[in-house]
């Protein structure tokens, strides 16, 4: 009898290890749930926090390097003599020229001018380019498309739920809302007229169709990348640099509203 219970002792014990054992892993996988969720919940809400203080601290950088590119442009002239009463196809041309001046200067990567965007509580340095490093920075223009004033197609993506997230909420955005673009030799202020949703590995929507126009893109749904978001504004307001402001003309804006077409397919990969 002695002899069986004394063998009973380490059996009992090494179940309870086991017990102990189950439960303390049990217990971790839940933390480490309830960690996810509210993380998760986080970046939903508020973003991925640790990618918004890197691109916090490239933006800062950006403005410093953007003041000189300003300081450096104003030594070009923009607009005619005001004394001489430009016509408003004679300001387009001259604010076209400049615009493409200042694309063939552009490097890739460098700060370009100031997106702002009210309904989205935006206001950032816009970079040039949409490479994985640029648009870490900021909302990017796509190197395949133009800049503002050139009378042709300017498109522009940025992240969505990582990196201070311009356009997490791009879905937000209706007919009618302000879309203004601060570059170094004008300022232009376009209205958004409609939005398009399209599949990840569409291209076509990188098509200009000769008038301006101004294309905001991000991935949807939010936290996925098989689709794009794209949001479409036309001008309304273009206000050359040390000139008088002015009304684009039917070419730049594509006529009435309805008018605006984007192609059906996307280029960025924005997360």
């Amino acid at each position: 009898m002695e002899t069986e219970a004394v063998t009973e002792v380490p059996a009992r014990s090494k179940g309870s290890r086991l017990y102990r054992v189950r439960r303390m892993v049990g217990t971790a996988l839940i933390v480490v749930g309830v960690a996810l969720l509210v993380w998760c919940f986080v970046v939903w809400r508020w973003n991925d926090p640790f990618t918004a203080l890197y691109t916090r601290w490239e933006q800062r950088k950006l403005e410093t390097s953007y003041a000189q590119i300003v300081e450096a442009e104003r030594a070009r002239p923009v607009a005619p003599p005001a004394a001489t009463r430009p016509s408003t196809a004679e300001l387009e041309s001259a604010v076209a020229d400049a615009a493409r001046r200042f694309r063939q200067r552009a490097t890739e990567g460098s700060p370009i001018g100031h997106i702002i965007v009210p309904r989205l509580d935006l206001d950032m340095i816009m970079v040039n380019g949409t490479d994985a490093g640029t648009l870490r920075k900021g909302p990017g223009r796509d190197l395949r498309t133009f800049m503002p004033g050139e009378g042709e197609l300017v498109y522009i993506a940025g992240h969505r739920t990582t990196y201070l997230a311009p356009f997490a909420h791009i879905d937000r955005l209706e007919p009618g809302d302000l879309v203004t673009l601060e570059m170094p030799y004008a300022t232009f202020r376009y209205r958004v007229v409609r939005h398009q949703i399209v599949e990840a590995d569409d291209l076509s929507v990188l098509q200009s169709h000769g008038r301006e126009v101004v294309a905001l893109q991000a991935c949807h749904p939010r936290f996925f990348a098989t689709h794009r978001y794209i949001v479409w504004a036309t001008p309304v307001r273009v206000t050359p640099r040390d000139g008088p402001s002015y009304r684009p003309g039917p070419k730049a804006i594509g006529g009435r509203a309805a008018q605006v077409r984007a192609p059906s397919r996307s280029a960025a990969k924005t997360s």
